[in-house]
């Protein structure tokens, strides 16, 4: 039986997801439809588009993604303290730029005059509003429910676009993180949909390549900030350039469909994550496949299962081997 949402994601434990959607229908999302000859590959851009402009909405930052032909990935980060910061009227104007609102909430942003009792009002809506923009379920739905009316639209028809639920993986560390990243990065690389990380289309690794030719990066995904240090800004405790050369490495590897070694140079990322030579090509390639609802080094889960009683660690919870 599948578990509530709620006990899927923990903030107190980790802000960082791993979140899948798939197609539940015999033609492609995206892809190429060998029986009728057509091509979807037009709305991997929706999907990409409406993902990056949702990052921008909601306190949830976009780690990493990947538009494939049936489904789509997604890394994403919660970022409670930058939701607690806004201000009633930038939690509204942000709700409002996905809904109408109320006519209460409307109102509020037209400046226009109203008694405390009303005022009340419209802050316990702008807090139910600053609830949902920090809830991955909403930005989910937020993301799926528009695409899934497009693709209806040009099919012409109606029903279930994408199957009932969305597959939620907690990301307990740096090292279930940065695997995670690298598998959905490699994802196009394994299907054979392209050659390198950066002719890799829709996907996140290569928007982070076209920003670092431009020597910046991509203000709609979550950054790397270089090593952990005091007053860090938010972001991923990596270098980029390391990250970037991981991954690259590693997809030298899946193409040439063997195991292979992990180059020297790249030794301190994997060591600062915990993770062995020999251990990183099977946890970046078959990371979904290997692993269940929570995933972490043996030290965070533990930690994780002493503060979750209904944990089931044999079926739930998958360790990233040093």
């Amino acid at each position: 039986m599948p578990r509530p949402r709620s006990q899927q994601v923990s903030l107190s434990d980790t802000p960082y997801y791993h979140c899948i959607s798939r197609c539940v229908r015999r033609a492609f999302l995206c892809g190429h439809d060998v029986v009728t000859g057509k091509s979807f590959e037009h709305r991997r851009g929706w999907i990409e588009k409406r993902l990056l402009f949702l990052a921008q909405v909601f306190a949830i930052d976009v780690c990493a993604y990947a538009v494939m032909s049936n489904h789509i990935h997604v890394v994403l980060h919660v970022n409670e303290q930058e939701a607690k910061h806004w201000t009633t009227c930038e939690v509204i104007e942000r709700w409002h730029a996905l809904h109408k609102g109320t006519v209460l909430t409307q109102r509020y942003l037209r400046g226009e005059e109203m008694p405390k009792a009303v005022l009340d009002v419209v802050e316990l809506t702008a807090e139910t509003y600053r609830q949902r923009l920090t809830d991955i379920s909403w930005l989910m739905r937020e993301l799926n429910e528009p695409i899934a009316r497009q693709a209806n639209f040009e099919d012409g028809c109606t029903g279930r676009f994408w199957e009932g639920r969305f597959k939620s993986q907690a990301l307990l560390d740096e090292a279930a993180l940065i695997a995670c990243m690298a598998y959905v990065d490699l994802n196009p690389l394994r299907a054979k949909i392209a050659d390198t990380p950066e002719e890799s289309e829709f996907t996140s690794v290569k928007k982070r390549v076209e920003s670092v030719k431009k020597s910046e990066q991509p203000k709609a995904l979550m950054p790397f900030v270089g090593n952990e240090r005091e007053n860090q800004s938010v972001g991923i405790a990596f270098k980029l350039k390391d990250y970037l050369d991981l991954v690259d490495l590693t997809g030298r590897v899946v193409r040439q469909d063997k195991r292979g070694s992990i180059d020297l140079s790249l030794s301190p990322i994997l060591q600062r994550v915990g993770i062995s030579h020999e251990n990183w090509i099977a946890i970046s390639t078959q990371f979904e496949k290997n692993s269940h609802a929570v995933v972490g080094v043996e030290q965070s889960l533990k930690s994780y299962i002493d503060s979750n009683p209904r944990a089931r660690p044999n079926r739930r919870c998958t360790k990233l081997l040093a």
